[in-house]
């Protein structure tokens, strides 16, 4: 944010949840929306995501790599148009395994502090030499919300990575335990990484409130973006 006193630092959320602050530049967040508005156009393109009770998510989503749908995975759009799936751009899940360097590893965000997790880099580790194969890319207006729930669907213990782009949200971080309480309130900006495996990576997470209008002025996005990189593991 223009004018702040002092920089966001890199936090530590919870076991094995880390915030990244101002993790992507602006060129490197114009670069990434550009290409999500080429992944949400048809085939396979942005759709509305409705739940087995009836309800409509109000943010609304496409998928490369697989397509997700409550509550599993396909090749192709099975609640959309029924098109394959995009695929999974070499440079995207790249981009996943240098997320998680930048989160648990030491590097150009400084060395890691007591308490925080290390890159993984044994064979037997979650997340090691994992290759991200599933996006899901989340558009959010004004009004949109996300409930408390967690990324379950995969059979990966790799680390889900997640890129913020556009107005900023409120990102509501709980435990692997339930959906209430305790959880904390992480305010997630356009550029911003937060990673999450080991003890938190079935941990319940949302989002209750975006706050409109405070996207960047050069990046030509109303509303926010969410990406976010999984390692499947299904086959």
């Amino acid at each position: 944010m223009d004018g702040e006193l002092f920089p966001r630092e890199r936090t530590l959320i919870a076991p094995g949840a880390v915030h990244v602050p101002d993790w992507l530049g602006p060129g490197r967040q114009r670069e990434l929306l550009a290409a999500c508005r080429a992944w949400a156009r048809p085939p396979a393109g942005l759709r509305t995501v409705h739940t087995p009770g009836g309800g409509a998510m109000t943010a609304r989503q496409v998928c490369l790599g697989l397509h997700w749908y409550p509550y599993g995975y396909a090749r192709t759009a099975v609640d959309g148009d029924g098109e394959p799936v995009k695929p999974m751009p070499p440079w995207l899940a790249a981009l996943g395994r240098e997320a998680v360097a930048a989160a648990y590893g030491d590097g150009p965000q400084g060395p890691r502090q007591p308490g925080e997790p290390h890159l993984p880099s044994g064979p037997g580790e979650p997340g090691a030499g994992a290759a991200y194969d599933i996006a899901l890319i989340n558009f959010y207006g004004a009004d949109s919300r996300m409930g408390m729930h967690r990324d379950s669907d995969e059979k990966s213990a790799a680390p889900v990575v997640s890129l913020s782009l556009g107005d900023t949200c409120v990102f509501r971080f709980g435990t692997p335990a339930g959906r209430g309480r305790p959880y904390r309130d992480v305010e997630l900006r356009s550029g911003d990484l937060f990673v999450f495996g080991g003890p938190s990576r079935l941990a319940y997470h949302g989002v209750p409130k975006v706050l409109p209008g405070t996207a960047p002025r050069g990046l030509g996005l109303t509303g926010r973006l969410n990406i976010t990189l999984r390692v499947g593991g299904l086959g």
